[in-house]
């Protein structure tokens, strides 16, 4: 049997391949994953309640890109936290942000540009979901360095202009994950106007947006607003897995400019899945209330200063500045998390799981990411023992 041949070089996904380096050795110790980011602060007190009083919903088909109030919660949300206003016909519901970040690339990369395939870029490392969007529609995958020489941030701007001419889509995720950096009202600027002058369109992967350690991050939606910007060259993307501890829920939205956000509604009403109506409540709810993101980003910062404390003085170490991961320097990532298994039983994740070799060299290979998710206490458990064991 034939398979396509587009996808025949993709690496095994970061935790199936963290399971065949991991699961032939047997814990050195009390079993505690740092591996994945799945928040585990409590879910809003109002989450159960909406759900049952709207059970009955699941029997209906849900509207396909969210219903006028779920809307218009989320357009609230994107006024009191970047002062734009946002008009119902540039938002679409998502069923968790992957979704979007790959249909999108789908919705808005034309098959070539300039007469020549097209190039998606992506910051290396990065989130996973953005190479096989670029592949899916044809496209090269560019891997651009995000390392501590770049401010742990790609520096798009400094590619060939023949590089940036064949561009359709410029990824961005800030807060980064896995390194936490956060892209500045400047460097937004920049990119904005590298997307205006080479013609393509920019995915913003903000999902991480209300975890950061001393100031909230800038969005492209306020500075989009603020030089005049082309609404259609900004495309942001939210969830409410990170921001409201939903992972499960897989609720999200897009947001952008009207022509592009037409064609992305297009492409959904043929090829999606439109979220259940009991979750549209839920989400609903949860936009309109900001006092649980408040009390979840409190109990990050505390644990911010608990990573703090225990690396205090590690050469490489820092701390955030947003997001929820630690980008821990170490001489091999793999060998690391081996070790770190089978001498303590704590479970991280080998940098180099969530980037590509790129200019001969893979820049996640001496790093590995750890999930500060855990109850702190746990967590402070964890720290305790990577330190220990890695650079003790």
């Amino acid at each position: 049997m034939a398979f396509p041949e587009r996808f025949s070089n993709l690496p095994d996904y970061a935790f199936p391949r963290l399971r065949k380096l991991l699961d032939a050795h047997a814990p050195g110790g009390e079993s505690i994953s740092m591996t994945i980011g799945e928040p585990r602060h409590p879910i809003p007190d109002f989450v159960a309640p909406i759900m049952a009083a709207n059970i009955k919903d699941f029997a209906i088909y849900p509207p396909n890109d969210g219903t006028p109030e779920l809307l218009a919660a989320i357009s609230g949300w994107i006024s009191r936290r970047y002062g734009v206003s946002m008009a119902q016909d540039r938002l679409m519901v998502l069923n968790g942000t992957r979704e979007g970040l790959y249909n999108a690339c789908i919705a808005l990369s034309p098959e070539t540009k300039n007469g020549k395939q097209p190039i998606v870029l992506m910051p290396n490392p990065f989130y996973q979901v953005y190479a096989v969007a670029a592949v899916t529609v044809g496209a090269e995958p560019l891997y651009v360095p995000a390392t501590a020489a770049t401010g742990f941030l790609p520096d798009y701007a400094g590619l060939p202009p023949e590089v940036l001419d064949r561009v359709t889509i410029a990824y961005l995720c800030s807060p980064a994950n896995p390194q936490g950096a956060v892209a500045s009202a400047d460097y937004w600027k920049t990119l904005l106007a590298l997307a205006e002058k080479h013609d393509f369109t920019i995915f913003a992967d903000e999902c991480y947006s209300e975890i950061w350690r001393n100031t909230a991050p800038t969005g492209i939606l306020e500075v989009a607003k603020a030089t005049n910007a082309n609404p259609e060259r900004a495309f942001t993307f939210h969830s409410l897995s990170k921001r409201s501890n939903l992972p499960g829920l897989r609720s999200g939205f897009v947001a952008g400019g009207r022509k592009g956000m037409a064609e992305i509604r297009k492409l959904r009403s043929f090829a999606g899945a439109p979220l259940p109506l009991p979750i549209q409540k839920v989400s609903e709810a949860a936009w309109n209330d900001d006092a649980h993101v408040a009390a979840s980003l409190a109990l990050y910062q505390a644990k911010f200063d608990a990573a703090d404390a225990i690396f205090s003085g590690l050469q490489g170490f820092k701390t955030p500045e947003g997001g929820f991961f630690l980008w821990l320097p170490v001489e091999d990532g793999e060998q690391a998390a081996v070790k770190a298994w089978r001498e303590t039983g704590v479970r991280v994740l080998p940098g180099a799981y969530l980037s590509r070799d790129a200019i001969g060299e893979n820049p996640g290979k001496g790093y590995i990411r750890v999930a500060l998710v855990a109850p702190k206490e746990e967590m402070q458990r964890g720290l305790i023992k990577l330190r220990d064991c890695l650079y003790g």
